[in-house]
């Protein structure tokens, strides 16, 4: 009897289910429909929805026909067809991982396309489209599957998300590092990364929407085999399914969808990630998009609707002569950004809190023989920083330059070095200390002022003072580093901290808040006149260059206020690392002495960047080394972290001003190229 009853009320269920898909599809095309006809009526030639009607019938005037054919019409076009793309592979992705993060952008799928055309580029290649397509492909894939390996599937989103964004930040640094040493072969190509549909007729739509429509056949005929992994790897296996030749499969189909994205448009951020997150709910209501060939076409075109959506809001918004000059791809990492702070606060934690870590002593000799062996490294850094370069130096003409007898040259080399050297060991050390701060507070081994958006926000404010007001001075630049950071941080280890500091929370809210400041950098570089564009460029890559003493001055108050705040705050950063419990329980206030070591991890970020600009991953190599070398007595890894972190960016600076001298690379660019291996062993030996 209650089979009956429940039978035949099941079926007009899955009929009505299957109608409202078909519902929601048709809707879907509308709106897609919408956007496409009002973005042929945007742009900065007086074209408007009457002229577009009378070109498409063949009835405008030569001039009109000419900008809705030629350029709108394009534009529009590939607006359809990049979304579609990236929304797909994100799904397909999405899929295969069983991670509701993983997309082009979070696999570091862009950052090797990227890098691939830099190293073409570089090397003097002129390629057509189609194999410049080859290239993106080989680079996205090989990036994308280094970052799967690192991640595992199924193991939550923190790793993903750490791997990927640290292979992204050492692909990109080794990329701006070609367009550093070869601008004339690699002239365009940044403007291509910031990702812009605008087309010059259909030559390159062309050449592209096969690609693309051989990728959406593969997955379709992939699809049964890509539900059955939903179920689990057994009960895959169990249903004859090849997993592995399965996974590798739709890996590929998802980057050759993504690549040829990339090389139609540039990177268009995080549409392969809002477009299946979008869709992802719609399948608890209508059981036609449970299933990836249902699915798939729905995200198609919820990602055509996120890129004109974006196109046609910023020309809305902005006046045309401004909106022309700001690409799309800006737009939706900003959109991006926004969705993945609100998914991080909503995702479900799967990473295991960090357990208790015991403090580990070494004995005192060690930590008394690594410090005087640090100094002594920090020392002979210094003097070889100072006395090699451009114009290579002699002890005794330092020894003059500091009696004021020197020559015109020797003082003119060293007024302009010395200020150098010492924004490169303050920075590194500042940054040091500050990563030592934020992983002791947070319990995260792999928190870091950079990777958590500070540094990030530290950026967009000195930016923005650097971009508008050529003139500030270095303690305007600080103080607009250290409101960019402030607000940033409040941010993350605001929403962070409702979650106990958890690994996913804090990692996805800094990603987001870091993946936003690079947008919002961008837009500033874009918008601005080229002089500053330039400076700001060379200031972003971490370079020292053009530092002065009054440059230095904030760091070096900041450092010296720190050190000392932590040397006598040690035990209380010993207890706050340990646990919840052990601090309470001896009558410290946690909440207040977290919030007071944040402040000055904060503080000592922004001046930092300010000073050096933008240095990544010496917050987190050097108080891991420490740690590894000393002990976690903080007593101990405070004075050792400041001496490595110092060490660490003097030598990357020193590196990148003498190895390719007269061309000169940024010690921002060196870290990431010995950070990003660091880091993404720390993930393996983690996993292991």
């Amino acid at each position: 009897m209650a089979v009956t009853a429940t039978t035949p009320a099941t079926r007009p269920s899955a009929a009505t289910s299957r109608t409202g898909a078909a519902a929601v599809t048709a809707a879907l095309v509308l709106l897609v429909a919408v956007l496409a006809v009002v973005d042929l009526t945007q742009g900065t030639a007086a074209v408007g929805a009457f002229e577009v009607w009378k070109a498409l019938t063949g009835r405008a005037d030569p001039a009109d026909a000419s900008v809705v054919i030629a350029s709108r019409l394009p534009r529009m076009t590939a607006g359809l067809l990049v979304g579609a793309l990236l929304g797909m592979a994100g799904a397909a992705l999405q899929a295969v991982s069983r991670n509701v993060i993983a997309s082009p952008d979070t696999l570091a799928v862009n950052a090797g396309s990227y890098l691939a055309l830099g190293l073409a580029a570089a090397g003097g290649l002129s390629l057509p489209l189609l194999a410049s397509s080859g290239i993106a492909f080989a680079g996205g894939l090989a990036a994308a599957a280094v970052v799967l390996g690192l991640s595992g599937l199924g193991a939550g989103t923190v790793r993903l998300v750490l791997a990927g964004s640290a292979l992204t930040l050492g692909l990109t640094a080794v990329t701006e590092g070609l367009l550093l040493l070869f601008p004339q072969q690699t002239e365009g190509l940044y403007q291509w990364n910031q990702g812009s549909i605008a087309q010059s007729g259909f030559d390159g739509v062309l050449q592209i929407a096969p690609i693309g429509i051989a990728g959406l056949a593969g997955l379709l005929l992939l699809a049964r085999r890509v539900d059955a992994l939903a179920l689990g790897d057994d009960a895959a296996r169990g249903l004859g399914v090849p997993v592995r030749t399965t996974r590798v499969t739709a890996v590929v189909l998802a980057a050759l969808l993504s690549t040829a994205a990339v090389t139609l448009a540039g990177p268009i951020g995080f549409v392969g990630l809002c477009a299946p997150a979008l869709v992802r709910p719609l399948a608890r209501t209508f059981r036609g998009f449970t299933r990836t060939r249902g699915s798939l076409p729905a995200v198609g075109l919820v990602g055509a609707a996120l890129v004109l959506g974006s196109d046609v809001l910023l020309r809305a918004l902005v006046p045309a002569d401004v909106a022309v000059a700001v690409p799309t791809g800006v737009v939706t990492s900003l959109v991006g950004a926004v969705f993945l702070v609100v998914l991080a606060t909503r995702v479900r934690d799967t990473a295991a809190p960090a357990a208790p870590d015991r403090l580990r002593i070494r004995s005192r000799a060690v930590f008394l023989t690594t410090t005087a062996v640090l100094v002594v490294l920090l020392v002979g850094v210094a003097l070889a920083a100072v006395l090699l370069g451009d114009a290579k130096l002699l002890l005794g003409d330092v020894a003059n330059w500091l009696q004021g007898r020197a020559g015109q040259t020797v003082t003119f080399v060293l007024d302009t070095r010395v200020p150098r050297v010492l924004a490169a060991l303050l920075a590194g050390a500042a940054l040091a200390l500050a990563g030592t701060l934020v992983q002791a507070v947070t319990r995260n081994a792999l928190a870091e002022p950079g990777i958590l958006g500070v540094s990030g926000g530290a950026a967009v404010g000195a930016v923005l003072l650097v971009t508008t007001v050529p003139s500030a001075g270095s303690w305007g630049v600080a103080g607009a580093a250290f409101a960019g950071a402030a607000v940033s941080s409040a941010l993350v280890f605001g929403l962070a901290a409702g979650g106990g500091f958890r690994q996913n929370r804090l990692v996805l809210v800094g990603f987001g808040v870091a993946t936003g400041a690079s947008a919002l950098i961008s837009l500033l570089i874009i918008l601005t006149d080229p002089f500053n564009a330039t400076k700001a460029l060379t200031w972003l890559s971490g370079s020292t260059y053009g530092r002065t003493m009054p440059d230095v001055l904030p760091l070096a108050v900041v450092l010296a206020v720190g050190v000392a705040v932590a040397a006598a705050r040690r035990t209380e950063l010993d207890l706050v690392s340990l646990d919840e419990d052990t601090p309470r329980l001896l009558g410290l206030d946690l909440a207040r002495g977290r919030l007071g070591f944040l402040v000055l991890s904060v503080l000592l970020s922004a001046t930092a960047v300010a000073a050096a600009g933008t240095i990544g991953f010496v917050g987190l190599v050097a108080p891991h080394a420490a740690r590894a070398l000393v002990g976690r007595q903080h007593a101990r890894v405070v004075p050792v972290a400041v001496l490595l972190g110092a060490v660490l960016v003097c030598t990357a600076d020193l590196v990148g001003r003498t190895v390719i001298a007269p061309a000169q690379l940024g010690a921002g660019l060196m870290t990431a190229l010995i950070g990003t291996p660091y880091f993404l062993h720390l993930l393996v030996r983690s996993r292991r």
